[in-house]
């Protein structure tokens, strides 16, 4: 890699950042400004020492009060692994990956533990479910650091939760734990490339709340984000609903995914898991 923090943050924001152009990056810092999800995965194993090593730094995450609310089930049966991928058709590296991982938000244990210390949970509210959920994603993170660390890959994969009752029925995932996304890891089978994202100034707030100028920031990010990569006709979103605009950037593709009901039962299943989300 060796590139400069200004040319990281132009490969990110597809802006100039002239604090930043002479600057050298720490090689660890480097490897996070480059993050790129891989789909596309070569068929060499991930070595035991190597998964020991990111499954160590993945429990090494922060965590809420110490509670440690997260569970990996590592998909190791090929059948099993083709049935979930079977759910989501359209992400064939669910199989193609060397590892799999269902990463699960678990508020199970505290619970069990507090029942192995002969005292009552009395923290039945919502927040056991962010509190978890909060752990499960800091610890997958920090895996998937890790992991490009080391010179692999991954892929979160959010739709596990589109299928949340069939796929915990699968892993015989118990009550008050719940999967919060899927993982591939491996080693990438092509470079990938960088995700322009939005603009630290549609994003950093100073002191208070302000997005006054979001209009002129989203129209801005939508030109550079379709000057990298414009969307193709094939992809926009519910033509039939919303027909096809002479421009079709960022904003409008995530707006018509939103304007659509989703379906998703995670509600349903939470509380069926047992949680209480008043």
């Amino acid at each position: 890699m060796s590139k400069s923090l200004g040319a990281l943050w132009r490969d990110r924001f597809e802006l100039d950042n002239p604090a930043l152009e002479n600057e050298a990056a720490d090689p660890a810092v480097e490897t996070l400004l480059a993050h790129r999800t891989q789909r596309l995965y070569t068929d060499e194993p991930v070595p035991a020492p190597v998964l020991d090593t990111l499954i160590a730094a993945a429990l090494s995450a922060a965590t809420k009060s110490d509670l440690q609310q997260v569970s990996f089930i590592r998909i190791r049966d090929r059948a099993l692994r083709g049935r979930i991928g079977a759910l989501l058709p359209g992400m064939p590296w669910i199989v193609q990956a060397p590892e799999f991982f269902v990463v699960c938000g678990d508020n199970r244990r505290i619970r069990r533990v507090c029942a192995l210390r002969g005292l009552p949970y009395e923290n039945d509210t919502m927040d056991a479910v962010l509190n978890a959920a909060i752990d499960a994603a800091i610890a997958m993170q920090q895996m998937v650091c890790a992991a490009e660390i080391m010179g692999l890959g991954c892929c979160h994969i959010s739709h596990v939760r589109d299928h949340v009752e069939t796929i915990a029925e699968m892993l015989e995932i118990p009550d008050h734990v719940f999967p919060i996304s899927g993982l591939c890891v491996g080693y990438p089978a092509r470079e990938g490339f960088v995700s322009v994202r939005l603009a630290p100034s549609a994003t950093v707030h100073t002191d208070r709340y302000d997005d006054s100028r979001l209009a002129d920031e989203i129209d801005g990010y939508d030109r550079r984000r379709d000057a990298r990569y414009a969307i193709p006709a094939e992809k926009y979103k519910h033509t039939g609903r919303f027909g096809t605009p002479e421009f079709y950037g960022w904003s409008e593709d995530k707006a018509r995914q939103m304007a659509v009901d989703d379906g998703s039962t995670m509600r349903a299943y939470l509380e069926k898991a047992g949680f209480a989300l008043a």
